[in-house]
């Protein structure tokens, strides 16, 4: 199984390349920095909070649970911003260049109006999120929304989750095992490590709920699936457990470094914002 994804891998790099060039891997990159950033935004502005409140109004919470609502919460706020963004990202990726488009509008592939530009192909971001609400409204643009919040909350609460486990984990290991030792990590580098791990785990446990969202939002006018239970029992009844798992390699390695660099970024503020906070707090005592 894990042979024939490695091939699928690289046959899918091979096609892009061999399609596009170094353009089609970066393709949809603006709309998916753009979700990225919101997300990014969200947990330095809430995920922090909302922990500190459910362990000091909520005791039966602390802990685990804690750590896995608040991440819940941040993100169900970031999706707002980060489903279109998702929307336009999804079908720009799956579109192929605009020599392949037109190839597949001259077979009849691809309705075309005389004078107008081909339907459906989108030259960036503005564009695709344009014509999306032109063609589908609001709804097209919030399309698979209620499955991307059943893939990207358990994940972010998973995420989260993880990554508290391990640090308390690690902490547990130095008194252990390393009582006298004098090695000194930094919290940035700890926050790199950790959160490289934690977001591969959380990556491939939520990957069936990604490969659901994924074929609702890129389906378009062209309903081929009633809904997320629909979604799933299709995939499932067609591919199996191979189908709901497509994908889940390039997905780690894609938030690997992105959870890995996110919680560097979370730890160096976090240790810096602190050190700020109780030298302005003994100033204001002097």
């Amino acid at each position: 199984c894990s042979e024939q994804a490695q091939k699928n891998i690289f046959q899918m790099v091979r096609t892009v390349w061999a399609s596009d060039g170094l353009r089609g891997f970066y393709r949809g990159i603006s709309p998916g920095v753009t979700g990225s950033l919101a997300t990014g935004a969200t947990y330095f502005g809430v995920i922090e909070s909302t922990k500190t409140w459910l362990e000091n109004n909520n005791p039966n919470l602390s802990g685990h649970w804690s750590h896995f609502i608040a991440g819940g919460i941040g993100d169900t706020l970031g999706s707002f911003i980060y489903v279109p963004c998702e929307v336009m990202k999804q079908r720009m990726q799956v579109q192929g260049s605009s020599k392949s488009w037109a190839l597949n509008a001259t077979k009849g592939n691809v309705s075309q109006s005389p004078g107008t530009q081909m339907y459906g192909y989108y030259n960036g971001m503005f564009h695709a999120g344009s014509s999306i609400w032109r063609d589908h409204g609001v709804k097209g643009l919030y399309a698979g929304y209620g499955s991307t919040l059943a893939r990207d909350v358990p994940f972010a609460g998973l995420m989260v989750t993880f990554y508290e486990g391990l640090k308390e984990l690690t902490v547990y290991g130095k008194r252990k095992y390393l009582p006298d030792s004098d090695l000194q990590v930094s919290n940035s580098f700890e926050g790199l490590v950790l959160g490289g791990l934690s977001g591969g785990f959380s990556a491939y446990l939520t990957t069936p709920l990604d490969v659901i969202k994924t074929r609702l939002q890129v389906q378009g006018s062209t309903t081929r699936y009633d809904g997320w239970l629909d979604a799933i029992k299709k995939t499932w009844g067609a591919e199996g457990v191979n189908g709901l798992f497509k994908g889940s390699v390039p997905r780690i390695i894609w938030y690997i470094p992105a959870s890995a660099f996110t919680f560097m970024a979370v730890e160096f503020l976090r240790e810096h914002f602190n050190e700020k906070t109780d030298t302005d707090a003994e100033t204001a005592l002097n």
